[in-house]
Formats: C-alpha cells, sequence, structure tokens
C-alpha cells in the first residue's frame, strides 16, 4: 500500500445532505479542491461505492465519545471490503430537537434519528420523553425529512444544517448528553497514506489461542515504546468465543520501530493486516 497520486475528487458519504457525515465530507474536501459529493443511503453503500470504483473515497463514521465503535463500519472493514483508512477527521457533534415548522409539539408521540443519535441523547430521551417512542433511520437527515413530512406529534434529533435544509424547526439546542460528544470519521480508500512524520495506524490482528498469545503481542508495543491509542475486539464470525482485535497506535506501518514489532509479534499472531496508515486528526 503507498499513497496514491491520483485525485481524490469523487466522495462517497452517508447522505443526503444534512448529515454529519456530509460535514465530514466536505471538511476532507477543503484539501482537495473539484470535489463531487457522491450521497449514499448507507454507510456501507458509501464503502461498497469505493469498491466498485465509483468514488475514490467514502467517508464513514468509525467511533463515537459517547456511543463508541460504529458497529456497521468495523464489520464492513474487517469481513467485507479490502479497503484501507488513508485519513481520519474528527467531528464535534451538536444534536438539536426538530419539528416540522408549524407542527403541533404540545404532545410528541415519536421522535425519529440514526440509532448512533439516539444513542448519544439517551438520557436527555429519558429525562425529558421517557413515554416516548424512538425509531432509527438510516441517517439523521432522512430523520428530518420525516418530521416534516408526518407534521403533527413528531419530532427528529439531528444537526441543525439538516433542519435548515428542510426549512424545519429546532426546538432545543445541544441535547446531546454530553457537550463534548465528538465522532471520529474515517476516509476509506483502495490505498491509504504516504508517511508524514506525524501518523496513527489501525491493525486488524487474531492470536494464536495459547495462554499468554495477547499478552506478548501487546508487549511487543510497549518494548517498541509505540503508544496504543485504541484496541476494540470484534467476533470473528467463527465459532462462539472466537474474537478478532482491532488497534490503534501511534506511527506509520514503514517506520522502522512499528515495523519491527509487528515482524516480533508473529509467533504469536495467527492473522495480521494493516488496515490503514494515515496522518493523525488533532484531538482537542
Amino acid at each position: 500500500m503507498s499513497d496514491t497520486d491520483d485525485p481524490l475528487n469523487r466522495i462517497a458519504y452517508l447522505g443526503p445532505a444534512g448529515t454529519f457525515t456530509e460535514q465530514a465530507a466536505v471538511l476532507f474536501a477543503g484539501e482537495h479542491a473539484g470535489s463531487e459529493f457522491l450521497p449514499y443511503p448507507s454507510i456501507t453503500a458509501s464503502a461498497e461505492a469505493v469498491a466498485r470504483d465509483e468514488a475514490d473515497v467514502a467517508i464513514v463514521p468509525f467511533e463515537n465519545s459517547l456511543a463508541g465503535a460504529v458497529g456497521e463500519t468495523h464489520d464492513l472493514i474487517i469481513h467485507q471490503l479490502d479497503l484501507h483508512i488513508r485519513d481520519e477527521l474528527i467531528i464535534p457533534i451538536e444534536h438539536c430537537l426538530i419539528v416540522a415548522p408549524d407542527a403541533d409539539t404540545s404532545e410528541i408521540g415519536v421522535i425519529y434519528s440514526h440509532p448512533q443519535a439516539l444513542g448519544q441523547c439517551q438520557r436527555y430521551l429519558n429525562r425529558r420523553f421517557p413515554d416516548v417512542r424512538t425509531e432509527a433511520t438510516l441517517s439523521t437527515a432522512q430523520a428530518v425529512a420525516r418530521a416534516v413530512e408526518l407534521g403533527d406529534h413528531v419530532a427528529a434529533i439531528a444537526p441543525r444544517r439538516a433542519a435548515h435544509l428542510h426549512d424545519a424547526r429546532i426546538l432545543e439546542f445541544g441535547i446531546e448528553d454530553d457537550h463534548r460528544n465528538a465522532t471520529r470519521f474515517v476516509v476509506l480508500a483502495h490505498e491509504d497514506h504516504k508517511p508524514t512524520g506525524d501518523d496513527s495506524s489501525t491493525i486488524l490482528f487474531t492470536t494464536a489461542n495459547r495462554p499468554g498469545a495477547l499478552l506478548r503481542v501487546l508487549q511487543h508495543f510497549a518494548d517498541a515504546d509505540i503508544n496504543l491509542t485504541r484496541i476494540e475486539s470484534r467476533p470473528a464470525r467463527e465459532r462462539l468465543g472466537t474474537y478478532l482485535f482491532l488497534i490503534d497506535c501511534d506511527g506509520h506501518r514503514t517506520d522502522p520501530a512499528l515495523a519491527n514489532a509487528l515482524t516480533r509479534m508473529e509467533p504469536d499472531l495467527q492473522q495480521l493486516r494493516i488496515i490503514g496508515s494515515y496522518p493523525k486528526a488533532p484531538r482537542n
């Protein structure tokens, strides 16, 4: 894998316009003049567009500071598509309670949103609407469109841009459970990024089935003074109790320290795949 010199102009993202993923796509496009935005109805569909060469990159949510890993993204990277992470972006998340412009809100009966957004506002929902039904949509923008279509007694949780695009009314701002809420988006492509000197890498591995194997693997990172910033286990989709491990660490796959550590841990691994090395996004 090496950084591509081809322009990355065709940008697939979870649409429609007004989603946080679109916001991340616009941020990424700021570095790539002449970008074409290609909305898709799901995370998987946007990534599959890259696999089919309909798009150069896909912007997908990877993890949220409140709700954790985005399972759909992890599963498609691990089990479905041979794509690589070539960039990451951190987007602050503000959720709003949104209704149709002239809706009767005296008694809201259902609230629509994407499952991640509902999870990020769970305490708010339990406090303000403990008996109100929630229904999942494919995107936050779709939730607003649904609320505007249905009108009375219906609300949506979405970013304020979605409200503006649909001429909807915002009842409450900042309803997320923690105002430090942020989502990490990754940019999927056929190749990862060349070294910049301030990089992260995402690595997938499974360990040999013997005592201490995982400990020894992690020890190699410590011995090389490589900082692990995240570790996630995912079902291997084989027999019960078998797992894959996905880690994020400092450094580029071509850095000697990381490359040597990966070589030394091979005896304790059954599988090793570098999902990508990419410029590290600033964390506030």
